[in-house]
């Protein structure tokens, strides 16, 4: 007569053996959930992606390409100068805001299309190429009608449509602790530091509102490459440690008064 322990070890074999497979309805709707849930935690605290919304960034970044951002880099150090970031602009920073959907369906698609950069950042999230950082002075133009940081003039080959026009005059500014000056690749249409000159901050941006750094452009695969400082940064970012003071690291999600 089998014990009670083979009987109790018999129908539990017998249980698991008998366990019906999921549904494809099922196994779709488990698979979707964990990938769901895979973006968000990548999306919150490793990697974003982002759809590049406006001409601001050609012909380094044009409109449509999906482009990858590290959102933790900036934990462990600052921006440097030549780094192409994501940041949330201010009220009057809208010249790449996109019209946010409205009604729930519409709204939800919106969100999960973010997840995987399906749909456009939203409507205050800009991309600019880091030109000064704190301590920095930034003017233009010089003889060569170049933009200078620190009296040193870049050389941007970058620049889409680079002529004395677009380039527009501005400065100096010193750059606060805390800030980054920023400007667009397409000088002739980006409204972006030089725009916004007499406000409080000089046209800078805070540090605190710097979501990430452009890494890569994923999407199309023609356009496909990665976003690396330019050369004539190289000196200046070289010299930085030298010649800048230390900044204090502010508490993440704190804003300049």
């Amino acid at each position: 007569m089998p014990s009670h322990g083979h009987a109790h070890r018999g129908g539990r074999h017998r249980a698991i053996r008998e366990r019906r497979p999921l549904a494809l309805w099922q196994e779709t709707l488990l698979l979707t959930g964990v990938a769901v849930a895979i973006a968000i935690l990548v999306k919150a605290f490793l990697v974003q992606p982002f759809t590049v919304p406006s001409g601001s960034m050609e012909e380094t970044l044009r409109i449509g390409d999906k482009i990858l951002v590290n959102k933790i880099i900036y934990t462990v150090r600052d921006p440097k100068r030549g780094e192409v970031v994501v940041f949330r602009g201010a009220d009057d920073w809208n010249d790449e805001g996109v019209t946010p959907p409205s009604g729930f369906g519409p709204v939800t698609l919106a969100w999960i299309g973010s997840l995987f950069g399906a749909t456009p950042p939203g409507e205050k999230d800009l991309v600019k190429r880091v030109i000064g950082v704190q301590g920095d002075t930034v003017r233009c133009c010089d003889r060569q009608g170049r933009v200078t940081v620190n009296g040193l003039g870049l050389n941007e080959p970058y620049v889409y449509d680079n002529t004395p026009l677009s380039q527009r005059p501005f400065g100096p500014v010193k750059v606060a602790p805390n800030r980054l000056f920023v400007l667009g690749d397409h000088r002739a249409i980006s409204a972006d530091s030089r725009y916004h000159i007499t406000d409080t901050w000089h046209g800078t941006i805070s540090i605190d509102d710097v979501i990430g750094r452009a890494f890569v452009i994923v999407w199309p695969f023609s356009h496909t490459s990665s976003l690396d400082v330019p050369a004539t940064f190289g000196g200046l970012n070289a010299s930085a440690l030298l010649a800048l003071p230390v900044r204090t690291r502010r508490v993440r999600g704190r804003r300049d008064p």
